[in-house]
């Protein structure tokens, strides 16, 4: 049985993780598990789930917590809170499914206890991809990716020889205005924004995807993952999400994984591999039904946050940092009206371009650097 620590239990990958534990209860255990605001939702899911540690966002949410357990468990609460699930001493496993760089040192803490990392946290790998994979080799620890993306080249590498790598291609759906040119995006809603044609995902990621600083984010996160160099990492549009990456090698051959388009699978896949389990709740793929498959090449003046994503990581160092930190604080603005949507890839332009660089930072300099950079995006906001 995997026994499992989860970061982030109420948004979409953690509650997706937790249909998997539902469907397959001899294999998987809930064992430690943190969850932020929405605590409605935390609290049915711990007293269903029963881990032995829960940890919440405030001292206040904590009390609340233990006013409503059916059970006896301990909770605890904050940043040293989602350190202390993550580093479980029952875990095996860490799903880390919470949005931004606050999965950062639970991670690198958790890679020090040898627990194998689910990751579904970009900015983990984004803000520090070259520590924390040099942990991970240090301790013998898997890095196991649950992006579907990033699954489907994890899969599409099996049995082969990496080096032998053509290219990784990406495959991005656009998000939810693909089909608008930049004049049409001046005005474009909040809720508009929301309302991704193929995915369910949380709102941050939402509106990540129609910048396209999530593809962004993966390309850098790609780059760490499977040790290849960006000129041979390339993004394309395929506004279907059935291809959900690809990986060509030096024949010629193009390996691909496909599927409907549901994060179920490579959340599974990252807590069963190498082996696989049936998947009854999530619905075959029928090439048939799907007709036709529509591809496209990236224009990089349309979707500028994944130009400066390349940019970012190319030239190393604490710019990507810049790039991760801006971009939260730039979305947040964005989704409480603060700023309109061409506004995002503005702020964090000016973030990067008033960075000066720094190479080989260690992690108390990345962590430096975030809180600084964060704090630039709010005075250009005032």
């Amino acid at each position: 049985m995997k026994k499992i620590s989860l970061l982030g239990a109420t948004g979409s990958i953690g509650t997706q993780t937790l249909d998997l534990v539902r469907l397959h209860p001899e294999q998987f255990q809930i064992v430690a598990l943190s969850f932020g605001r929405n605590l409605e939702l935390g609290l049915k899911l711990v007293n269903e789930f029963q881990p032995k540690l829960i940890s919440v966002l405030s001292k206040e949410d904590r009390t609340i917590v233990e006013q409503q357990l059916t059970y006896s468990a301990k909770v605890t609460y904050g940043e040293d809170g989602l350190t202390e699930v993550a580093t479980h001493p029952d875990a095996t496993i860490l799903v880390n499914a919470v949005i931004g760089s606050v999965g950062l040192i639970p991670t690198l803490e958790a890679i020090k206890e040898k627990k194998t990392i689910a990751i579904a946290n970009k900015e983990t790998l984004v803000t520090a991809g070259q520590i924390v994979m040099n942990l991970a080799e240090k301790y013998e620890v898997d890095i196991l990716p649950v992006d579907s993306e990033h699954s489907a080249i994890f899969q599409s590498l099996v049995g082969q020889d990496q080096s032998k790598i053509s290219r990784l291609i990406l495959t991005a759906s656009g998000g939810s205005f693909r089909d608008r040119n930049r004049e049409e995006l001046k005005d474009v809603t909040v809720k508009e924004a929301l309302a991704h044609p193929n995915w369910s995902m949380g709102a941050k990621i939402t509106i990540d995807s129609a910048t396209m600083m999530n593809k962004g984010l993966e390309v850098i996160e790609a780059r760490w993952l499977f040790n290849i160099p960006y000129e041979k990492i390339e993004v394309i549009l395929h506004k279907e999400s059935i291809i959900h990456s690809m990986v060509e090698y030096d024949d010629t051959s193009v390996m691909a994984q496909l599927g409907t388009p549901d994060m179920r699978v490579p959340i599974q896949y990252a807590l069963t591999y190498p082996y696989r389990l049936e998947l009854p709740i999530s619905k075959k793929l029928n090439l048939w039904e799907i007709g036709t498959l529509h591809f496209n090449k990236v224009d990089f003046e349309r979707y500028k946050c994944l130009a400066f994503a390349y940019e970012a990581g190319k030239a190393g160092g604490t710019l990507p940092t810049v790039l991760n930190a801006a971009n939260e604080v730039a979305v947040d603005a964005f989704l409480s009206g603060r700023v309109n949507f061409l506004e995002i890839e503005d702020l964090i332009e000016r973030a990067l371009e008033a960075h000066q660089n720094i190479m080989d930072p260690d992690l108390q300099t990345i962590q430096q650097v975030d809180q600084e950079t964060r704090r630039y995006v709010v005075s250009l906001l005032k």
